[in-house]
């Protein structure tokens, strides 16, 4: 499907959420948001970029760190209104060092 044809829909702030997650293991790594710029250069790149919402800036994923996120598929969710970022990661995801951001487990 071209993009086009995926009719995404962004919310008020022009963004749309992206749940990343490494391709071969399936293991969620991130969400992020990105804007339309940031999913255009996604797509040309086939490196994650994304819309920083405390910086007011777009950022690709790894650019300062090395730990890049190579794309291998991208999805759109069945209501358009989230994306699906399967990814070949070089390294930790979270700004911690952990691998995935999700690490913090809530008991019941």
């Amino acid at each position: 499907m071209k993009l086009e044809e995926a009719a995404l829909k962004y919310n008020e702030q022009g963004l749309i959420p992206a749940i990343v997650q490494q391709h071969d293991t399936k293991e969620v790594l991130m969400m992020a948001w990105m804007n339309e710029e940031s999913l255009r250069l996604t797509l040309q790149t086939s490196t994650t970029w994304f819309w920083s919402r405390s910086r007011q800036e777009l950022w690709n994923k790894g650019a300062t760190s090395g730990n890049i996120q190579h794309v291998v598929a991208l999805y759109a969710d069945c209501d358009s209104d989230t994306l699906l970022v399967e990814v070949d990661a070089e390294g930790p995801a979270c700004h911690t060092g952990s691998k995935t951001c999700f690490f913090k487990k809530i008991e019941r």
